[in-house]
């Protein structure tokens, strides 16, 4: 009796195909195989006209076929755009809220709120005039000399690279934590109102506009005769890194910026040649 093969035995069993002459029965050509890899063969064709066909339903054919297709092309681009617009003018609208914001701040005005800038400036071509008028004040000699001797700037003595150096009061207000190198405190924290300006003290190059887990918004310039001056906690950065700030020109907004901080304030720090100096010493606040 004979015994009926396996289903293994059956897909792994050897077969020829041979291929002759109709005439004179000469073989041509013979072939090998199995029924195993008949059926791999078959599978492996199966996949790949399936994904390819797949493939260019979605993209070529259906460039060609479908009429919805160009219609979906264009809602994504109009899509796109859409939200290109959106971004661009939620831009616009912040960069005119500080420009307005700079022009309050320029025209001396600070009882309005930094919130509502509408409110705020209304009547935009006298604060353009006052920025006018103070940048051409601060630009002319006789205004940096009586700037030189009146009490709102202290020059640095005893270091010949500095004693010819006045500086600026970054911002007005309340020393809440003072200097101290044994509690690790290398400048100094003054308290003041949110959304105050912050000011550079003397000309320099911004050379860090970033922000930190600690610190929040800090920056920080290069001054001449290796002079460092930071600035942290802030609300904003209005310079970025490379930027040349002159003496006097607004650099940040104060806020409360930050993990160490516990009320809008402003960190102030000094270092000149890699030491931390104490910038009550050097500068009225």
């Amino acid at each position: 009796m004979k015994q009926k093969k396996t289903l293994s035995e059956r897909l792994t069993t050897k077969y020829q195909l041979v291929i002759r002459n109709d005439e004179n029965l000469a073989e041509k050509s013979t072939i090998g195989f199995t029924y195993a890899k008949v059926l791999i063969i078959l599978v492996t064709s199966f996949i790949i006209v399936f994904s390819s066909s797949l493939f260019l339903s979605k993209t070529l054919l259906a460039k060609w076929f479908d009429p919805k297709h160009e219609q979906m092309e264009q809602n994504k681009k109009l899509l796109s755009l859409a939200l290109k617009v959106d971004s661009l003018a939620v831009e616009v609208d912040r960069k005119d809220k500080f420009i307005l914001n700079f022009q309050r701040i320029l025209s001396g005005d600070t009882t309005s709120d930094f919130s509502d800038p509408a409110k705020s400036f209304e009547g935009v071509e006298k604060p353009l005039a006052s920025a006018r008028k103070i940048t051409l004040a601060a630009t002319d000699s006789a205004f940096k000399k009586e700037f030189e001797q009146s009490d709102l700037s202290v020059s640095i003595k005893g270091n010949r690279d500095l004693e010819q150096t006045f500086f600026f009061t970054p911002i007005t207000g309340f020393v809440s934590d003072k200097y101290n190198l044994k509690k690790g405190h290398y400048g100094i924290d003054i308290v003041a109102k949110a959304n105050e300006p912050v000011k550079c003290i003397a000309d320099g190059t911004v050379i860090i506009a970033s922000w930190t887990q600690d610190s929040g918004y800090i920056i920080a310039l290069q001054h001449a005769g290796n002079l460092i001056s930071v600035y942290k906690h802030n609300a904003g950065l209005l310079k970025k890194v490379g930027n040349f700030v002159n003496a006097g020109d607004i650099v940040a907004i104060v806020g409360n910026s930050g993990e160490m901080t516990d009320g809008p304030h402003l960190h102030f720090e000094l270092w000149y040649n890699g030491n931390s100096l104490n910038p009550e010493e050097f500068v009225t606040f």
